[in-house]
């Protein structure tokens, strides 16, 4: 018998969950967000965008979450890094190096990535960050 793998991802409750807490956050702060959940390889679970959000942030938040699935890490540590003297991470295909992208981990597992774009990249990695700390998971 062939050998499969099995891992753990977001349900579409769980990234409803995950997209409503950063929305509420984005509403506290006075801003518009898209929230894009992706599962641990990157294919779309759930996107939501906020009335009076600039349209480009819907491909943007997309590529923050799949860049933070794919890579494993928020994506303000891949944009540290190029900036840092690393720029051979400017040409990774598909990847977006703007801070906003977490993944998602529940009890130390990867179980998906979010992507936050609409208000200026820092403050997207601070509605990301609450997200993540609302429903109890880590990135």
């Amino acid at each position: 018998m062939l050998s499969t793998r099995t891992h753990r991802a977001l349900s579409l409750e769980g990234a409803r969950q995950l997209a409503d807490a950063a929305l509420a956050e984005a509403r506290r702060r006075n801003g518009t967000v898209a929230a894009a959940v992706v599962d641990p390889e990157g294919g779309l679970i759930l996107f939501q965008c906020m009335d009076g959000t600039q349209p480009a942030s819907q491909d943007i938040a997309i590529l923050k979450a799949r860049t933070a699935a794919r890579m494993r890490r928020p994506t303000r540590t891949l944009e540290d890094s190029a900036a840092a003297g690393r720029p051979g991470f400017l040409s990774l295909p598909g990847m977006l190096l703007l801070e906003g992208g977490v993944p998602v981990r529940v009890e130390g597992e990867l179980v998906g990535a979010l992507g936050i774009s609409g208000m200026t990249s820092a403050e997207d990695g601070v509605i990301a960050a609450a997200a993540l700390a609302a429903v109890g998971a880590t990135g």
